[in-house]
C-alpha cells in the first residue's frame, strides 16, 4: 500500500456513507413484523414436565478399561432432558453420595459400585432406572 494521498478513501460523511444497502429489496409478500420497538421479543411459554415421568435411565456398573476401577454409568437420558440438567443430576449426586464424578456427553459417570443407591434417588427424582448389564 502507498501512502499516496489520492489512493486514500474519504471517511468525512458524505453521500456514500447515508445510503441503506436494504432499500432496494423488494420486501413484498413478506409478512410485518412485529409492532412496537424490536427488544419485546416473546419467549415462548415452558411446558413443564411432571416429575413422574422423566424417562428411562440405564444404570450400569462398569469395570472394564479402568484399571479396575468400578464406576457406576447412568446413559440413555431421553432426549428432553438438557445438558444443564445433566450437569445439575451429575453434582447432586456427587454431593449425595460423597464421590468423585463426571458428565461425558450424556453420560454420567460416578466413581464406586452406587448403583443402588443411584436407582433410589432416580426414581425419586421421577425417572425409570433400569438396571443395565451384568
Amino acid at each position: 500500500m502507498s501512502r499516496r494521498g489520492g489512493d486514500k478513501v474519504s471517511t468525512e460523511g458524505g453521500d456514500s456513507l447515508s445510503s441503506n444497502a436494504f432499500d432496494s429489496l423488494n420486501l413484498g409478500g413478506l409478512p410485518k413484523g412485529p409492532s412496537g420497538s424490536g427488544s419485546e421479543v416473546k419467549k415462548p411459554a415452558k411446558v413443564k414436565k411432571s416429575k413422574g415421568d422423566r424417562g428411562r435411565v440405564e444404570v450400569r456398573r462398569e469395570k472394564a478399561g479402568r484399571g479396575g476401577k468400578t464406576v457406576t454409568t447412568l446413559s440413555a437420558f431421553s432426549p428432553a432432558v438438557t445438558i444443564p440438567a445433566l450437569e445439575d443430576l451429575t453434582r447432586s449426586c456427587k454431593k449425595k453420595f460423597a464421590c468423585g464424578g463426571v458428565l461425558k456427553g450424556r453420560v454420567v459417570e460416578l466413581q464406586g459400585d452406587r448403583a443402588e443407591s443411584v436407582m433410589t434417588e432416580l426414581s425419586a427424582l421421577g425417572f425409570r432406572p433400569v438396571r443395565a448389564g451384568g
